[in-house]
């Protein structure tokens, strides 16, 4: 039923400072923006091997818990260097959730939350590297 991940959402209750920061952490320019009322609301980048989408949305239109609390979950990107990433993100201004740790032998990951209150992960996975090289040998 599922094929693949197709966008990420995180949500930011300043969506102008949040897309400044992606654009600083990824290198890459939003390619589509969306806005409501006259101002951005939502924006997409395409990221990586597979141009995977991650799109920034103004926080109002998140959705939320029964508890009224903002809901989420944690999506790992994948990256060559996990400490050099995780590192990276810090000096931007990231903060700390969850150091980097060897998950097993290929597989290491480390989570940030963004300035903007999003969880933010990044892998060093060999089934990527090995679907990946799989794929380019078809």
């Amino acid at each position: 039923m599922l094929r693949g991940l197709t966008t990420i959402t995180y949500f930011a209750d300043d969506v102008p400072a949040a897309v400044a920061w992606y654009t600083d952490v990824l290198g890459i320019e939003p390619y589509f923006a969306r806005p409501v009322d006259g101002t951005p609301a939502y924006v997409e980048f395409r990221v990586g091997d597979y141009q995977h989408e991650l799109g920034i949305l103004d926080s109002r239109f998140a959705p939320h818990s029964r508890s009224g609390e903002a809901g989420g979950a944690v999506m790992y990107w994948a990256v060559d260097d996990v400490q050099a990433s995780y590192q990276r993100l810090l000096s931007l201004g990231a903060t700390v959730h969850q150091e980097p740790i060897e998950r097993g032998p290929g597989f290491t990951t480390a989570s940030v939350v963004d300035p903007f209150g999003n969880v933010l992960g990044v892998m060093h996975s060999q089934h990527y590297l090995d679907v990946r090289t799989a794929q380019a040998g078809a």
